[in-house]
């Protein structure tokens, strides 16, 4: 058996490989052996330093994108959960607040904490955490695929908000993980049509095997009578994009998030054409639960999006693949 270790980003640039001690789950929590996790945009933000303040806390063990299996639990957990096979909610929240007790446990009102930016994360041989977050997965269910239910699950709360009807005519902008999952949720809804518009014509193949039935670049002719479009890519072109591609009345629903002095959409047109706009920040437990029922029932292949597979200690060569560092780089995957 390998040696226990884990990524600690000390401050923005400086990252070590350190030997991980496992911290015993206390009351309500559950200790998981790691068995991969994700590489996003985000934790390149932690790298660089670029990510809001309030939103990271340094040193960090990062890593929000993860599957594992139970190991150990605490106090007031049931031990039925030890030898699962289980992925996690990332938003510590308070539970207390109206927001919580609503479900929007995302608009937490205590303040913000997230594994993997302000609590330890699963860059890790181990992750302990409470165990109210965990979703539990089929005993047959690929950790490894499993690995990108996070990305997924924020995706399946733009689809519930979306709430495309079979018989829709619905799109995606963005041709991402997040997209690629977008096309694979909205399939799953029987759409009459499902065109994806990206910048990049690689990306085609994909999108018509997870579902679609049209792909356009971004400076070929766009159609303008969509029902339902869900936007990706997080940038401000990418937003006006997706507006113009609804009918009036549609509805639009955007989960990237654009630099900030961004030119965004245009206020005059999304109410003279009565646009319906909803955004996602993390996903819900709705969502999280949706997404491993999806998974489980076989709607979800997030397989094919997987690109590289690295050993912890590779950390530096996954995050120059993340983000802009290489555009044909899919999902980067850290097995502990």
């Amino acid at each position: 058996m390998s040696t226990a270790a884990a990524v600690v980003v000390e401050e923005p640039g400086s990252h070590r490989l350190v030997p991980h001690e496992p911290r015993q789950p206390e009351a309500g929590e559950a200790l998981v052996r790691v068995h991969a996790v994700g590489i996003c945009g985000s934790d390149r933000e932690v790298y660089q330093g670029t990510r809001p303040e309030g939103y990271v806390r340094y040193p960090l063990i990062p890593g929000h994108e993860w599957s594992g299996t139970v190991e150990e639990v605490g106090a007031g957990v049931p031990q039925s959960l030890v030898g699962r096979k289980v992925v996690g909610e990332g938003f510590r929240n308070c539970q207390i607040c109206d927001r919580c007790h609503a479900g929007e446990t995302t608009l937490c009102t205590a303040g913000y904490e997230e594994t993997g930016f302000t609590q330890p994360g699963a860059m890790a041989t181990t992750l302990t955490l409470p165990a109210r977050l965990l979703h539990v997965l089929r005993d047959d269910a690929d950790l490894t695929a499993a690995a990108l239910l996070e990305p997924a699950a924020c995706i399946a709360a733009a689809a519930i908000k979306a709430n495309a009807r079979p018989g829709e005519r619905v799109a995606v902008v963005g041709t991402g993980t997040l997209g690629m999952f977008a096309v694979q949720f909205l399939t799953a809804g029987s759409p009459a049509e499902l065109l994806v518009v990206g910048t990049r014509n690689d990306r085609q193949a994909l999108s018509r095997r997870f579902g679609a039935r049209d792909f356009r670049t971004t400076d070929q002719q766009l159609p303008d009578d969509v029902d339902v479009v869900i936007e990706t890519a997080g940038s401000a072109s990418a937003a006006r994009t997706a507006a113009s591609l609804l009918r009036r009345g549609g509805r639009l629903v955007l989960t990237g998030i654009p630099a900030p002095g961004a030119e965004g959409l245009d206020p005059t047109g999304l109410v003279v054409r009565q646009l319906e706009v909803h955004t996602v920040f993390g996903a819900p437990p709705e969502a999280w639960a949706h997404t491993v029922r999806v998974f489980g029932a076989g709607l979800l292949d997030p397989l094919p999006l997987v690109s590289h597979e690295l050993p912890l200690a590779e950390f530096s060569q996954a995050i120059e693949w993340v983000g802009p560092g290489d555009p044909k780089a899919g999902k980067v995957l850290l097995r502990p």
